[in-house]
């Protein structure tokens, strides 16, 4: 009769995250690297989205700095205005918010969670 072999405990395979775009600003890359830590994106349209997403983040911080530089407001010859970048960082900003939501990235269950997500099975009947 041979032996069996000893069983041992070996770790599961690491995750690979997908790799930050080149393309990407500091803000971007940032919210990239954010969002691939805590959550899992495996199809190339869902990459996609968020490469575009996190582009839009690098718009608003672009335009972000830039009014921060000039002032909200500013003179000009037919007096003071909002300054023209204000609506861009905003429309860039909501844009961020609805793909998050459209992406689920709002109500979905990161990938560091434990346990089930509470629904009808957790109630008691």
């Amino acid at each position: 009769m041979t032996k069996k072999p000893a069983l041992t405990i070996v770790d599961r395979p690491a995750e690979t995250s997908p790799p930050t775009p080149a393309t990407l600003g500091e803000a971007g890359g940032k919210l990239w690297r954010s969002i691939v830590s805590e959550y899992r994106i495996d199809d190339a349209p869902g990459r996609e989205m968020l490469a575009q997403i996190c582009l839009a983040a690098d718009r608003a911080d672009e335009c972000a700095r830039a009014i921060a530089e000039d002032g909200a407001v500013i003179r000009t010859k037919a007096g003071f205005r909002d300054h023209p970048l204000l609506k861009h960082e905003l429309a860039a900003r909501s844009f961020i918010c609805r793909a998050l939501h459209r992406l689920g990235l709002d109500i979905e269950t990161p990938r560091s969670s434990v346990g089930r997500p509470a629904g009808m099975f957790n109630k008691a009947r």
